[in-house]
């Protein structure tokens, strides 16, 4: 028989998994990941002048951290040195990763495992036909993240895709993890943000909302706003960008940077509007390996 304690915190569980999975139901109604914050960020009078940019980086609506503390933003370096032990994460229950269904996965995976090593370093390599981008993956801040990126990974997920999405005005991001190449796919699971306090905070100009700066090297999830609904998709940032703080960074670029700033200099198509859009120069993702040690 459960003794109190463990009813208590399968009621809390039961509670948790309940809200995540009606904000998935929402996100599911709306029928595109786009990536909202770029119209927050227009909304806040960031400076993106005039450009139609929505739809840049969604996954699924999050969920504010509360009272989370500020550390400073993670930076691209390339020596990265991960910290001792795992950060608190709001993904997780119990030490475990909450993955929740959502929608119809665009190449069939199963979730990763509930339980991630936390003390496991990892190096993903994204082999593109431009040229090799490697990634140190943050393990400790953003364990569940890392967890799902490596799940997917191994499951080549990735491969014979391509990166569908780059900005190159007001933020300059190119977006990628899409096997649809639409911006609307996704694995079939969502989970919460992780490792905002990570992000260096300020107040957006012309607006009460906070605001983070993403330096140039950081890779971060795409979402559509909420903090439950991160996915597949993924953006790698090629010049400092400030977005609402609402993007979980889960790696840093420890070389190939120049390849993605190569591609940025070629602009988009601007079939979303000035500077977003489809690359000019296609990045074709052909595998991600991952290293563990």
């Amino acid at each position: 028989m459960a003794s109190k304690k463990q009813r208590q915190r399968q009621l809390a569980r039961d509670a948790y998994e309940r809200r995540l999975q009606r904000q998935s139901d929402r996100d599911r109604r709306a029928r595109r990941w786009t990536a909202s914050v770029i119209v927050a960020v227009l909304v806040a009078g960031i400076g993106v002048g005039g450009a139609a940019l929505a739809g840049a980086f969604k996954s699924s609506p999050a969920t504010p951290v509360a009272n989370a503390s500020r550390t400073p933003a993670v930076t691209a370096s390339a020596t990265p040195s991960p910290t001792a032990s795992p950060s608190p994460s709001p993904a997780m229950v119990d030490g475990k990763c909450v993955y929740t269904a959502s929608g119809t996965a665009s190449k069939k995976v199963t979730p990763p495992p509930a339980t991630p090593d936390t003390k496991a370093s990892y190096r993903a390599t994204i082999a593109t036909n431009r040229g090799s981008i490697v990634i140190h993956l943050l393990n400790s801040g953003a364990p569940c993240t890392v967890n799902s990126f490596v799940s997917l990974a191994g499951k080549k997920f990735y491969d014979s895709t391509h990166c569908h999405r780059l900005t190159t005005s007001g933020i300059f991001v190119l977006q990628c993890g899409d096997p649809t190449g639409t911006g609307s796919g996704g694995p079939g699971y969502v989970f919460a943000n992780e490792n905002l306090n990570a992000l260096k905070l300020s107040n957006c100009p012309g607006s009460t909302q906070k605001c983070a700066t993403f330096p140039a090297g950081t890779v971060a999830m795409a979402n559509s706003g909420g903090s439950d609904t991160n996915g597949s998709q993924f953006f790698l940032v090629y010049k400092k960008t400030v977005l609402p703080d609402s993007y979980t960074p889960f790696g840093t670029i420890v070389s190939g940077l120049n390849i993605i700033q190569n591609v940025a200099k070629a602009g988009s198509d601007n079939s979303n509007g000035t500077g977003d859009g489809h690359p000019k120069e296609a990045v074709d993702i052909s595998s991600v390996t991952i290293k563990k040690t």
